[in-house]
C-alpha cells in the first residue's frame, strides 16, 4: 500500500529538515474547521497539563467533528494516520476551555495533511499536523477523496500532490529492549492498536527527558505497520543530547518509531 506514496525517482529532494521545519501557520482564508471544547480531567498529568496522549485523543476527536461538520462522515468513514507531528509551544494548563482550528496543509486524492491548532484560555499552545490516508476497509487500500470534499480541503493549501516522505530513518538500535503490554482497550475497529495508544509509552519514556520538555518541544511519530492485540511489542529507545527516540518492535520487526526533541521549528 504505502508505495503509492513515496516520492518518484529523480525528486527534488535537498529540502529542508523536516524534523525541524515550522508547520505551517494559521491561513487567512478558505475552510477552517473551528470548534471549542472544556479540557477534562482525564486528560491532564501529574502536574496538571494536557498529557501528549491526551493531545493525540482531542486531535482525533477534532478530526471526527469536521467530518460531521463537513457532512462528509458517512462518504469518508475511515482514516488511518501515517504520521503524527506534535508541537508544544507552550503546555496547557488544566483547566482550561480549548480552541481546536483544523485545516488542510496539503493534499493528493487519497492523503492529506492536516493541521491542528490547540489554544487555550490560559495561554497554552500545541500545534500539530497529521498526514491522514484515506481508506477502503474492505481492502485495506487507500480510497480515492470524493471530489466536492477534495475541493473544500483544498481551499486553505497550494499543495495538490503531496507525497509520503519517511523522517524517521535511523535502524532498530541494539539497547536491550522494555517489553510494553497491550490491553483490548488499545485495539480499534482494524483490529489495530490505537493512535492513543502509542502516545501512552512515548509519555512513559518522554517522562525521563525533562531536560527535552522545559521549553518548547516536538514529538514526531511515524506508523510503519500495524501492531496487532496479542503480538509482544518491545520498545527500544536511544539518546543524544538533544531528542530521544522510541522504537516500537514485534520480532524485530519496526512497527513504529517516535522522536521527542528539544525545540519546536
Amino acid at each position: 500500500m504505502m508505495n503509492q506514496l513515496v516520492d518518484p525517482p529523480g525528486s527534488v529532494t535537498n529540502k529542508p529538515d523536516p524534523l525541524t521545519r515550522a508547520l505551517a501557520p494559521v491561513p487567512g482564508s478558505g475552510h477552517i474547521f473551528d470548534v471549542t471544547r472544556r479540557l477534562g480531567t482525564v486528560d491532564m498529568d501529574e502536574n496538571q497539563n494536557l498529557r501528549i496522549d491526551g493531545i493525540a485523543r482531542q486531535i482525533q476527536d477534532a478530526g471526527v467533528d469536521h467530518l460531521v461538520h463537513c457532512e462528509a462522515l458517512e462518504s469518508h468513514p475511515h482514516w488511518i494516520a501515517r504520521r503524527t507531528v506534535i508541537d508544544v509551544v507552550r503546555p496547557i494548563a488544566w483547566p482550561a476551555q480549548l480552541r481546536l482550528r483544523r485545516w488542510c496543509s496539503g493534499i493528493s486524492p487519497r492523503w492529506c495533511n492536516m493541521r491542528v491548532r490547540i489554544d487555550s484560555d490560559g495561554g497554552g499552545l500545541v500545534e500539530t499536523e497529521g498526514f491522514w490516508i484515506h481508506m477502503n476497509k474492505e481492502t485495506m487500500s487507500p480510497s480515492r477523496v470524493e471530489d466536492k470534499f477534495f475541493d473544500l480541503l483544498s481551499t486553505t493549501t497550494e499543495e495538490r500532490r503531496l507525497r509520503w516522505q519517511q523522517w524517521l530513518t535511523a535502524p532498530l538500535p541494539e539497547t536491550a529492549a522494555t517489553r510494553f503490554p497491550l490491553r483490548r482497550t488499545d485495539v480499534d475497529h482494524f483490529q489495530h492498536v490505537t493512535n492513543t495508544s502509542y502516545w501512552h509509552a512515548v509519555h512513559e519514556f518522554a517522562a525521563e527527558a525533562g531536560d527535552l520538555t522545559r521549553g518548547p518541544h516536538r514529538f514526531v511519530l511515524e506508523y510503519n505497520k500495524p501492531i496487532r492485540y496479542g503480538e509482544s511489542l518491545d520498545l527500544h529507545t536511544s539518546r543524544s543530547a538533544d531528542a530521544l527516540t522510541l522504537w516500537f518492535a514485534v520480532d524485530g520487526d519496526v512497527r513504529a518509531i517516535a522522536q521527542l526533541r528539544g525545540a519546536a521549528g
